[in-house]
């Protein structure tokens, strides 16, 4: 049931949700900018965005079938508000050596009235990868959305991250922010396996002459999280960076009364 106008000014909110589809830099041996793609915002008030980007291609470099982005926030009780942010790419390729049929990034939160939690509980269901291939080799990425899903807030995720005894999770934590992957597992096939240079760091492939690319990764701040699906930092022959399927949302209560 949506607030009435009376009962919606006691419980004030402002909305925060927002992404894109695909953004890159590639500046080895040229200098080509890619301006996010299918990118939008929420407006504070909530409501809903969307964005749609269609055959986008720069010779050699990349190209995608349909990138698009929407965000939406709303009153689903007098007290219960919800945010969403959706980025989905399909048909990614870059440099012909990176392709990926499908990337959803999907983040959504909820937020009770609590005067002892400003924070919604934001999870990340729905997000995965459909048949990822680095070099025509199958890479199959598991994802644990219950870290998500067991983190009510910030707090409750820094513990959960402390007490994750797993040698292959690459966490970072300090006092306001908190970075790590949502990669439980990633199975690769035996022909890229045995490639001399190629290495799995936690959520990190390292491939020979391609360069380093992230999966799943989480920027989390009181309240907030950031899911970024894919992030290259690329290598020998060719030099750049750039992100796939990234969405961001928290939504909060303004302080005062």
């Amino acid at each position: 049931m949506a607030p009435e106008q009376g009962q919606q000014k006691d419980i004030p909110f402002h909305f925060h949700a927002e992404g894109h589809a695909f953004s890159a830099h590639f500046v080895r041996p040229v200098d080509v900018p890619i301006a996010a793609q299918a990118a939008t915002s929420l407006p504070t008030i909530g409501g809903h965005g969307h964005s749609r980007v269609e055959n986008f291609h720069v010779p050699r470099l990349v190209s995608f079938s349909l990138g698009e982005t929407h965000v939406a926030g709303s009153w689903q009780e007098w007290n219960v508000v919800t945010t969403s942010a959706t980025s989905v790419l399909k048909h990614l390729s870059v440099l012909d050596f990176l392709t990926v049929d499908k990337v959803v990034s999907r983040l959504t939160g909820q937020y009770t009235a609590d005067k002892k939690n400003r924070e919604s509980h934001i999870i990340a269901l729905g997000s995965h990868f459909d048949n990822l291939r680095l070099g025509g080799f199958d890479v199959k990425v598991t994802l644990r959305h219950d870290l998500l899903i067991n983190s009510r807030n910030f707090a409750e995720l820094k513990d959960n991250l402390k007490r994750d005894k797993k040698p292959d999770k690459l966490t970072s934590l300090d006092d306001g922010c908190a970075c790590c992957s949502l990669v439980e597992k990633i199975e690769v096939d035996p022909g890229l396996q045995k490639l001399k240079g190629f290495e799995i760091n936690g959520h990190i492939l390292t491939v020979p002459h391609f360069g380093k690319l992230a999966l799943a990764e989480v920027l989390a701040e009181p309240g907030t999280i950031t899911l970024t699906m894919l992030r290259m930092e690329l290598g020998s022959p060719d030099g750049g960076g750039g992100t796939g399927g990234q969405t961001r949302t928290n939504g909060q209560p303004p302080p005062g009364p």
